[in-house]
């Protein structure tokens, strides 16, 4: 999610590339977020060869921003609690 939320679109291949899973692995992960409607997906032809591409969607940002808050808040409680009393 964090390549799609930087990035307007990527394409199967590339993000597959840069998240180091192997095919199967990728279109489960994509197939989930897609489920959920937190990307959106194109399919085309380039040079007669298919091409999938993904973008996320609206929901899908929300959602992240949600998670990334989440963390934060858990870094800030955990730094609380290790700061000598």
């Amino acid at each position: 999610m964090s390549v799609l939320i930087t990035n307007e679109v990527y394409d199967f291949n590339s993000l597959k590339d840069i998240v180091g899973v192997t095919d199967g692995s990728m279109a489960s992960h994509i197939k989930a977020l897609e489920k959920e409607k937190y990307i959106s997906v194109s399919k085309s032809f380039i040079d007669r060869k298919p091409n999938t591409r993904y973008k996320v969607t609206e929901r899908g940002r929300g959602i992240f921003k949600k998670h990334l808050d989440a963390l934060e808040q858990l870094v800030r409680q955990q730094k609380v609690m290790s700061q000598p009393k």
